[in-house]
């Protein structure tokens, strides 16, 4: 067996050091106030659970970023959370479920999957995120939607990019048309329209498909572009549904988030219903954020509708978001504690002195009477 070099980490994990470590507390904690100022009440689901019921939660995709270890308590498989969306769930549908509905629930902490993707390679992440719980309507995806826009904003984020998805929207344009397109099955126009092969499916008998590639791009020219095919009734409600959340998204922010619409995207919104979202930013690495409407199941097997949202905080501590300077002063040997206790209700980070020399970092000395900025720090 290969010795394990000092230091070393498994692959996609990583220590936070000064001061991005502080930027990512500040972050979350300033994300969680945003929320709670809103009327979401915090939520602290374990970092670990029993694999079975956490795996039943998930989608496809959550299932393949279950890391599982034997309990040697209860000998029952246990897996780490991959996400903690499932987990708020499992909360409202069990000891929350007596409470009045809309239930507004929100989270933070972190989340370990068993491998990260080529765009983003950590597997540790820390995921903030809030669920509106017992309503899907367009007011329930408004509020949430604006909700995470405006926590990103007052937390530095420029150049929001909101891109809507229609999770079910295919398969059920699929129902819908299984009599003009007589293509093999849901998957192969599925897997057609990721590829975005319209010359497959014209060649499958599936050309009533290929102006679903052509309407994604910027949600008014898409929605324009889906309204003028034949769909039935439910489907031409939906798209009427999404244009109101567009429409309130632009008067919410104005000309300060762009607004796109991918209606064959479904990667990663398994068990998203009408609307999913996923959320992207300037100068920051992939994804921030993802969210949606989706239903709770309840022990008894009946489903409650939700929608919400989960930011990725590590990208925006990457980006250089976070980052709060504070002056630091030092204190002598022999400096009253009151005055530190006064120093810092005024703002100032104190580091006392062990010894003659300056404490690193520091910006000001106390005299014993005021602060003297350190050279470089007039």
């Amino acid at each position: 067996m290969t010795d394990i070099t000092a230091g070393l980490l498994p692959e996609g994990l990583r220590d936070r050091l000064p001061p991005q470590a502080a930027a990512a507390e500040h972050l979350m904690r300033g994300l969680l106030d945003h929320v709670a100022s809103h009327g979401y009440e915090r939520v602290q689901p374990p970092l670990v659970e029993f694999e079975e019921s956490l795996a039943g939660r998930l989608g496809v995709t959550g299932r393949q970023e279950l890391l599982r270890f034997t309990d040697p308590v209860s000998r029952h498989t246990l897996a780490l959370r991959p996400d903690m969306t499932g987990q708020v769930g499992r909360i409202a549908a069990t000891r929350l479920a007596h409470i009045p509905r809309p239930l507004r629930l929100a989270y933070g902490g972190a989340v370990l999957r068993v491998k990260g993707s080529q765009l983003r390679p950590e597997r540790e992440m820390l995921q903030v995120g809030a669920e509106l719980i017992g309503r899907d309507s367009v007011a329930a995806v408004v509020e949430v939607l604006t909700l995470a826009v405006a926590a990103l904003t007052r937390a530095g984020v420029t150049g929001l990019t909101v891109d809507l998805t229609l999770p079910s929207f295919v398969a059920d344009l699929a129902a819908a048309w299984a009599g003009p397109a007589p293509i093999a099955d849901l998957a192969t126009v599925e897997d057609l329209l990721d590829a975005k092969d319209s010359a497959g499916l014209a060649a499958g008998g599936a050309s009533l498909y290929q102006p679903l590639i052509a309407a994604a791009g910027p949600a008014a020219a898409a929605l324009a572009a889906l309204g003028r095919l034949d769909l039935p009734p439910a489907l031409a409600d939906r798209l009427a549904d999404v244009a109101d959340v567009v429409a309130a998204l632009a008067a919410g922010n104005g000309e300060g988030v762009a607004v796109t619409l991918d209606p064959t995207e479904r990667h990663g919104f398994e068990y998203q219903r009408w609307i999913g979202f996923t959320l992207f930013a300037d100068g920051v690495r992939g994804e921030i954020g993802r969210g949606g409407a989706y239903s709770i199941v309840h022990p008894d097997g009946a489903r409650e509708p939700a929608v919400g949202f989960s930011l990725y905080v590590d990208g925006l501590v990457d980006a250089g978001l976070g980052i709060v300077a504070r002056d630091r002063i030092m204190l002598s040997l022999g400096t009253p504690a009151s005055v530190g206790d006064r120093l810092r209700r005024e703002g100032w980070i104190t580091v006392a002195a062990l010894d003659g020399d300056t404490p690193a970092g520091c910006t000001h000395r106390w005299t014993g009477d005021t602060a003297e900025p350190l050279e470089g720090h007039a």
